[in-house]
C-alpha cells in the first residue's frame, strides 16, 4: 500500500507515479498526507485504484478522474471532481463552489455542505450531497441526478436540460426554465438506488425529497422568452 507524504515530497511527483499506473497495477491503494490544500491532488487518474487523502485539499481535486476512487478525509476547494468520467469521489467535510462541473459520470458523494454552482453544466454524473448546497447550483445541467439531503439556494437548475434534481428540503428560488415536477414510482426508485449507493439505504426514505427538472420551454429561441435567455 504506497504512501505519500505531500510535505516531503513535491506533488508533481505523486501525480506522476498516480498517471503511470497501469489498469492491472498490484499498487492499488495509496494514503497521501499531508495535503494542506494543494491543488490538483489526484487529478486525471486512469486506473482502477483507491487513494485516500488525509486532510484537506485544494483547486479541482480528483479532477478529470476515470476508474479511480477517490476518498477526502477533508474539505475540498473549488472543482473537485470536475469533468469527472467515471468512477467515485467522496468528500467527507464541505465543498466549495463548482463541484462535479461538467462531470460526464461517476458519482461524487459530499457529506457536509456544497457552494455556489454545484453541478453546474453536469453531463451525467450523479451527485449526492448530504448537507446544502448554494446558488445557481445544477446551472445548465444537461445529464445525470444531483440529490440534496438539505436545502438549495437561489436559482437552482437555471437553463436546465435533462438533468434530474431531488431535494429533500427548501429551495430558495428556481432558475430559468426549471420547475417541479411530479414525484413518480420511476423517481422514486431511481432516487432510492442512488442513496443506496452513497450509503444512504434505509436511513432516508425517498418519499421526502421534491423532483425538479426542465419545463423544456428554452430548447429553441422564441422571442417570447428572450428575457430568459
Amino acid at each position: 500500500m504506497p504512501s505519500f507524504d505531500l510535505r516531503s515530497a513535491p506533488l508533481r511527483e505523486l501525480n506522476r507515479a498516480l498517471h503511470a499506473l497501469r489498469p492491472d497495477t498490484n499498487e492499488t491503494h495509496w494514503t497521501v498526507t499531508g495535503p494542506d490544500g494543494r491543488h490538483a491532488i489526484a487529478a486525471g487518474l486512469d486506473a482502477p485504484v483507491s487513494v485516500e487523502i488525509e486532510g484537506n485539499v485544494g483547486y479541482y481535486c480528483a479532477g478529470m478522474n476515470k476508474l479511480a476512487t477517490v476518498l477526502v478525509n477533508g474539505n475540498a476547494g473549488v472543482g473537485v471532481a470536475e469533468n469527472m468520467i467515471s468512477g467515485l469521489v467522496h468528500v467527507r467535510g464541505d465543498a466549495s463552489q463548482s463541484a462535479g462541473a461538467t462531470a460526464h459520470g461517476g458519482m461524487l458523494i459530499i457529506d457536509g455542505n456544497a457552494g455556489a454552482r454545484c453541478g453546474i453544466s453536469m453531463k451525467g454524473v450523479d451527485i449526492v450531497v448530504k448537507g446544502s448546497i448554494g446558488h445557481m447550483s445544477a446551472f445548465m445541467a444537461q445529464a445525470g441526478t444531483l440529490t440534496v439531503l438539505g436545502d438549495a439556494g437561489e436559482a437552482l437548475g437555471d437553463s436546465l436540460y435533462e438533468a434530474k434534481l431531488y431535494v429533500r428540503g427548501s429551495v430558495k428560488s428556481l432558475g430559468a426554465d426549471c420547475v417541479e415536477k411530479e414525484m413518480r414510482d420511476e423517481h422514486l426508485k431511481e432516487l432510492a438506488d442512488k442513496l443506496a449507493a452513497a450509503g444512504l439505504a434505509g436511513e432516508v426514505n425517498p418519499s421526502e425529497f421534491r423532483r425538479y427538472g426542465s419545463a423544456r420551454t428554452l430548447y429553441h429561441f422564441h422571442v417570447d422568452n428572450a428575457g430568459a435567455y
